[in-house]
């Protein structure tokens, strides 16, 4: 008797998350099919969320965005989208009181909001509530030709979807100090709005400390000696205060797409060299008004008497024990050594992120990546990970790659470019003339 079974459906493309990045790669591959470009390549994200959402956490009423409007997820690709930022401030009927405005920086808000329209209008290639568990190799003889990824619902129910090109975007994970659990008392500022909102109506927090130098720790701090006027906020630094981020117009060619060529082509001493005088574009700094605000805010208490904000500068946290009725936080100056208790209700760590690593999805096609000296994937100027010659289907990452492309490797600066390089790479390889790539 004949089989009834069928072949599965290939994929050209599964994409694992759907955040910024790959949100970015389904509309440019949309608008892709709609202009009739060769090949037509067919997507499928899968993203864990039940729904879009990009760090609801920090959606503070009054953050703004660090990086300009025209950055977003399709300009400096193609101008004329209709999935720009102006465009949904047109559809939303905010364009002119927007240009009014005079900034190229929007509330936080209001970007996710931007994010969440295009997220809608691609809401066909995407299956919410699904994460990936696995992705397992697919033989035709010796060579592995497809990928089968894996993922569970809710319901714990698998699908397979198969693929000839796998793009890896899933995200940022929340990074704790070593031995620090996060708990009903200790955050991490991904959560900060979500715990909040937990508190009892009636709460009354009186302290609250918070960990850490970069935009985060101030805007968290600031948030909070806004919102909860009775209560104590220490801030804990490393360093002296809060550093200045350079958005100079010199400083930020590091995100431009030339800047990557550069920084991919040049030897490892060069890139380490690169990064460090370019930290301060991204890591560890603070918007320069932010920082004249807090200053401007501790001041005045000082001279009033009635100091709330509190800034514990080349501190560290020595200690931290839980108990029902708060958190005993143990506060060490550096350069002293004197430690200072200091009794909290909670403590915000925002302590930055790391990219989700890819490999343990990866199994058995793990063995066949190529790494660097440092166990880090090698991986080429079009984000394809190098693999063996065996392996000739697409590994692509999206995130992870600060080694090989800069800093710009996981923000926002980058994301048209960076999708148009990958949905090239994939044409190409599928066999595209250069006039029907991206």
């Amino acid at each position: 008797m004949a089989s009834t079974d069928h072949p599965p459906v290939v994929h050209d493309l599964v994409g694992v998350g759907f955040g910024p990045s790959n949100l970015g790669l389904s509309i440019a591959l949309a608008e892709r099919r709609d202009q009739g470009r060769y090949p037509p390549l067919s997507a499928v994200f899968l993203e864990r969320q039940e729904a879009f959402g990009w760090h609801r956490g920090m959606l503070i009423d009054d953050a703004t965005m660090q990086v300009s409007f025209l950055k977003d997820l399709v300009t400096t690709r193609n101008p004329a989208s209709d999935f720009s930022f102006l465009s949904f401030l047109h559809h939303v009927g905010r364009l002119h009181d927007f240009i009014n405005h005079k900034t190229l920086f929007p509330l936080r808000q209001e970007f996710h909001d931007y994010l969440t329209w295009c997220a809608e209008r691609v809401a066909d290639q995407v299956r919410y509530g699904h994460e990936v568990v696995e992705v397992r190799p697919v033989y035709s003889g010796e060579r592995v030709t497809h990928l089968d990824v894996v993922a569970e619902n809710g319901a714990g129910e698998q699908a397979v979807l198969r693929a000839r090109n796998v793009v890896f975007g899933s995200g940022l994970r929340p990074r704790m100090p070593e031995g620090v659990e996060q708990s009903a008392r200790v955050w991490h500022n991904e959560y900060l709005l979500t715990r909040l909102g937990e508190l009892a109506p009636k709460a009354d927090p009186r302290s609250f400390v918070v960990v850490g130098a970069g935009q985060s720790a101030a805007e968290v701090a600031d948030h909070l000696h806004q919102r909860f006027p009775r209560a104590q906020v220490h801030a804990v630094l490393s360093r002296y205060g809060y550093s200045p981020s350079d958005d100079s117009p010199f400083a930020n060619r590091i995100f431009d797409p030339e800047a990557v060529d550069a920084f991919h082509r040049a030897p490892q001493e060069v890139k380490d060299q690169l990064t460090g005088y370019h930290r301060n574009t991204n890591y560890s700094v603070v918007d320069p008004d932010l920082i004249g605000e807090l200053y401007r805010r501790h001041y005045a208490e000082k001279v009033h008497g009635d100091q709330r904000l509190h800034l514990h500068n080349t501190s560290r946290v020595a200690g931290l024990s839980e108990s029902t009725e708060g958190v005993a936080v143990v506060v060490e100056d550096l350069v002293t050594g004197k430690q200072t208790p200091v009794p909290a209700n909670y403590v915000v760590f925002a302590t930055g992120y790391h990219p989700a690593d890819a490999r343990p999805l990866l199994g058995e096609l793990a063995d066949r990546v190529v790494t660097t000296p440092e166990g880090r994937p090698v991986v080429e100027r079009d984000y394809r990970v190098a693999t063996d010659d065996t392996l000739t289907c697409g590994l692509y990452l999206q995130g992870g790659t600060e080694h090989s492309h800069g800093v710009s490797a996981s923000l926002l600066s980058n994301i048209a470019t960076r999708v148009a390089e990958i949905i090239d790479s994939v044409a190409t390889r599928a066999g595209a003339p250069a006039e029907e790539r991206a």
